[in-house]
């Protein structure tokens, strides 16, 4: 599942009455790449994000659709909904986040597990660039549960008068190897992934461009790394 790029408070510094939604269309050709390591087909993803902040912080959500079944049906469905909550005056902000979602794999459904996040956040401006950062108690809601920790970088930079975008995220967590009661694995591992997104603005509205998810333990296949580009189109309400 991937996880799309988490629009950074900073946008709250630009502009106070800002908001943002768009529609994303990513040709994953992972299968063409690896094989069946991680996945049997390549498949588009459909991705709908909106940013909005209000005098008591900013709000983000976003959902992916994955149409990676027989005959192009949806075969996955991903939420995050983020809550970045001002704290008086101070520029360190409340972080809460849940996600979850379901799945159809073979002749079963699925869920993914829930995770639930609370924290603190900080965004700031260097130069032309967004900067934001989160760190956040998760608990995800595995059948055997997971206490951990995850800590999220975000950015975001236009450059050439606008007709490029560069943006994306990092985010590390840890989590339990035994998923479930039946797994005899013990300890934790670590989670790595990045999405770092190229844009070309054709209009206000329209981009091309593409990300690139590169991660760690991330996969079907565990203690492995890998690195799946997109070919994605974008429309700006």
């Amino acid at each position: 599942m991937v996880k799309k790029v988490f629009f950074s408070l900073g946008l709250l510094m630009l502009s106070f009455s800002a908001y943002a939604q768009n529609l994303q269309l990513h040709f994953d050709p992972r299968h063409a790449l690896h094989g069946d390591k991680i996945s049997d087909k390549n498949y588009f993803t459909a991705t709908f994000e909106m940013f909005k902040p209000d005098k008591w912080g900013s709000t983000f959500m976003f959902v992916d659709l994955d149409f990676n079944q027989s005959r192009g049906n949806i075969g996955t469905m991903y939420l995050e909904i983020a809550r970045d909550i001002k704290l008086g005056k101070s520029p360190v902000m409340a972080h809460v986040e849940f996600n979850g979602g379901v799945g159809k794999a073979e002749n079963f459904g699925f869920s993914i597990a829930n995770a639930y996040m609370a924290g603190a956040s900080y965004s700031t401006m260097v130069g032309k660039a967004i900067l934001g950062t989160y760190v956040v108690y998760k608990y995800n809601a595995f059948e055997k549960v997971s206490n951990d920790v995850q800590w999220t970088v975000t950015w975001g930079v236009d450059l050439c008068d606008n007709k490029f975008r560069v943006c994306g995220f990092m985010d590390v967590w840890t989590q339990n190897k035994a998923k479930s009661h039946a797994d005899t694995q013990s300890g934790k591992e670590i989670v790595f992934l990045t999405e770092p997104q190229f844009w070309y603005n054709v209009t206000p509205n329209l981009a091309l461009g593409s990300e690139i998810e590169i991660s760690n333990n991330f996969l079907t296949k565990k203690d492995k790394a890998y690195i799946n580009p997109t070919i994605a189109a974008k429309w700006n309400f």
